[in-house]
């Protein structure tokens, strides 16, 4: 199993490439179900959860092929053959429900197992269930799998979500581009990744209105055709890399990643003490003066994504002061306070909430181990910053979302290996 090893101290200097957004390429390979035509994605990650979705909708029979030998464009299409989505496959990874709306709504039936993951919470899938309820499908649950048919095609229906749920808007937009009727979705997530899925499905002839905001108006259509479609930049890694240079004390260029992207992050790391810039091809990200702490809660977009809480974490233990961080999302993502406190750090976590009393240079190397995708990254973070070595171990989990993270940092200056 391959662990990073870190020997940290060094501020890192010089351009890091963002690339395509995973949480943006998932649900658009997803869509590729809805058409026999085919839809082509560029700027697609070469992550393993691309890997994992490719696969399954090969088993599909979809052909999910690179473009002119060009892996990072991907041409996906073909006859459905096969509407079962397997636990072997569904259990690496939650993002595999996607295809539970997309298949039900092009051929009236889905068996998908429920999904596996990283270990953060419940995460359960009632509201996605439910939606395809309110849309005319039989739903059931047995052995594992959840059942779905609607032989004669779902009806537009008005979904108000108790919450914005980011799958449960993207499986219900893409059942709904096909269903017959009008469907409303209200109360729906507003990440830019779904802005990204409703702009593909208009290109592929979707009636979609309210894009971007919390209320998307569908009318549903008979067919999809085929679509080139570019994936945005992925603004998790974006702002991963913007902690780099923060905990560092170094400038970075971060090519491709966009500040407006950003939104709750960049505000949070600018009260930290961090100046972010756009550019014309990016953004570039330093630190001012110092850290000082700062208190922020996890919250749906545009607030601050979960998705960087350990990230940010990472960096208030570095800082000058004590930070409360909230986080609302999941029940059980703190797994990385742990491995923070073996580097040196001081964090005390009670329920929802976690106090980070910061070291300015307090951090030292040590043996860790990644609990989930973005704790892998924090851990890294505070290895860029300790002194001494830090091995990060379980980095299967960092594959799943970050491409070449070790030499994306290497380039830059990072004393960072990945070994076997």
């Amino acid at each position: 199993m391959d662990r990073f090893r870190i020997r940290g101290g060094r501020p890192l200097s010089g351009t890091i490439t963002i690339g395509g957004a995973k949480n943006a390429a998932l649900p658009l390979m997803a869509a590729g179900l809805l058409t026999d035509d085919r839809l082509v994605l560029t700027n697609v990650p070469r992550l393993a959860d691309i890997v994992t979705m490719r696969a399954l909708l090969m088993q599909h029979g979809i052909a999910v092929e690179p473009t002119d030998n060009n892996a990072a464009s991907l041409s996906i299409g073909g006859a459905i053959t096969n509407t079962e989505a397997p636990y072997d496959i569904v259990r690496k990874m939650r993002a595999s429900i996607l295809v539970l709306g997309p298949l039900v709504a092009r051929t009236g039936e889905a068996r998908v197992s429920l999904p596996g993951g990283c270990a953060i919470g419940a995460r359960p899938v009632d509201l996605h269930l439910k939606g395809l309820e309110q849309m005319g499908a039989a739903i059931s649950l047995d052995g594992g799998y959840i059942t779905a048919t609607a032989p004669h095609g779902l009806t537009g229906a008005t979904i108000v979500f108790p919450f914005p749920s980011v799958g449960a808007t993207e499986n219900l937009l893409m059942a709904a581009a096909l269903a017959n009727g009008q469907t409303i979705l209200a109360n729906a997530a507003r990440e830019p990744e779904i802005t990204d899925l409703a702009d593909c499905l208009v290109a592929m002839g979707a009636r979609i209105t309210g894009i971007g905001s919390d209320r998307l108006t569908i009318e549903g259509v008979k067919s999809l055709h085929g679509a080139t479609h570019p994936i945005i930049a992925d603004r998790i890694e974006t702002g991963s890399y913007a902690c780099a240079a923060a905990i560092t004390g170094g400038t970075l260029h971060l090519k491709g990643g966009r500040l407006d992207h950003l939104g709750a992050v960049a505000r949070t790391l600018r009260e930290a003490g961090v100046e972010m810039t756009a550019e014309a091809d990016g953004l570039t990200v330093k630190r001012l003066n110092g850290l000082h702490g700062i208190d922020f809660i996890t919250e749906p977009y545009p607030g601050f994504p979960t998705d960087m809480q350990a990230q940010l974490m990472a960096l208030m233990c570095v800082a000058d002061g004590a930070s409360m961080i909230t986080e609302n999302i999941f029940e059980d993502r703190f797994g990385h306070h742990a491995e923070l406190n073996r580097m040196g750090a001081n964090i005390k976590v009670h329920g929802a909430s976690a106090i980070v009393r910061g070291k300015p240079g307090g951090l030292q190397g040590a043996p860790v181990m990644a609990s989930d995708l973005r704790a892998s990254f924090g851990l890294i973070l505070a290895g860029l910053v300790a002194t001494g070595e830090t091995t990060v171990n379980r980095v299967y989990h960092l594959d799943r979302g970050y491409e070449s993270a070790e030499q994306k940092l290497s380039a830059v200056g990072a004393n960072i290996e990945r070994v076997s």
